[in-house]
């Protein structure tokens, strides 16, 4: 962690709607002008599209599984040394992973490999990244450790897999078996790598629908925000100084659930976003802008 140079870490597993995040996130950079280093989970994947096919049959031949919810399909040391690189200098290195047609297009190269690796931009202001391990801690890395503020993108399973499915077949070409079989595939570390983090993260934003979701494997449609709620848990209100009464003054049609809990209407989802962590960063930029002016004051 550092003051000096933050690090935000949104994180949610595919499908789970980070997207929305990102861009409430991108209001708030420009409210605030702030520039922040974006970095993509996807990038610190180990294994490229062809590559990735090629680790599954592998493991499936060998009785096994792997799936890039899991570290054995991500340079998760190459992640945390991004994160504790930044926070102590600002600086790191980063690629991206091109997904589709248009981005191979924009990039110049084929749809399913990476860039190459890059310095991060200079004179950023925070390090900001979206992807499937943000918070993640285990016996090998604590990526969690390393980020100021942690966010978590949790909608319950059944609406996560609806959104994964539309997605998959409507924008990345995929089959609704083979986008079935890939949530069954990576169940395990679903299970044992992507929820734990969701204990390590400040704030959980967790979309419920209040239409029926129980087969999300024929849904035709997304519920709508407007068909939802937005739950938003605080691991610890006092940390970012989490004022409930003016939330709910803000957030029409809000309500508390539980002390640390929040309940909105899922069509405010994104100025919830913006109401409660736009004041966070801040704060941070101030307790930053304080700690460089009494290090050029010693410096005189």
């Amino acid at each position: 962690m550092s003051a000096l140079h933050p690090v935000v870490a949104v994180t949610g597993s595919s499908g789970a709607g980070t997207s929305t995040v990102k861009t409430a996130f991108e209001h708030i950079f420009r409210r605030l002008e702030l520039t922040a280093a974006v970095i993509e989970g996807d990038s610190f994947h180990k294994y490229d599209r062809a590559g990735m096919r090629t680790a599954v049959k592998q493991a499936e031949m060998a009785g096994t599984h792997v799936s890039h919810f899991g570290p054995e399909a991500n340079l998760l040391k190459d992640l945390q040394q991004l994160f504790d690189v930044y926070g102590r200098t600002g600086g790191g290195q980063r690629r991206f992973y091109i997904h589709d047609s248009e981005e191979a297009e924009a990039r110049g190269q084929q749809s399913g490999t990476f860039t190459s690796w890059e310095d991060l931009p200079e004179e950023t202001d925070l390090l900001f990244y979206e992807g499937l391990h943000g918070a993640m801690a285990n016996a090998e890395v604590d990526i969690a450790a390393h980020a100021d503020l942690k966010i978590g993108v949790v909608p319950i399973v059944n609406l996560e897999w609806i959104q994964k499915i539309h997605r998959d077949t409507s924008h990345r070409g995929y089959c609704e078996r083979a986008v079935t079989s890939t949530i069954l595939r990576r169940m395990p570390d679903y299970v044992e790598h992507i929820t734990p983090q969701f204990s390590l993260t400040d704030i959980n934003f967790q979309r419920v629908p209040t239409v029926d979701t129980s087969n999300p494997f024929i849904a035709r449609d997304i519920p709508t925000p407007d068909e939802s709620f937005a739950v938003i848990r605080f691991s610890d209100p006092k940390k970012f100084n989490i004022d409930f009464p003016y939330l709910m003054s803000m957030l029409k049609g809000s309500f508390m659930s539980r002390r640390n809990t929040i309940v909105v209407p899922g069509g405010k989802m994104g100025l919830a976003i913006e109401v409660i962590v736009m004041p966070i960063l801040e704060e941070m930029m101030v307790k930053r802008d304080e700690l460089r002016a009494q290090g050029s004051q010693n410096a005189a």
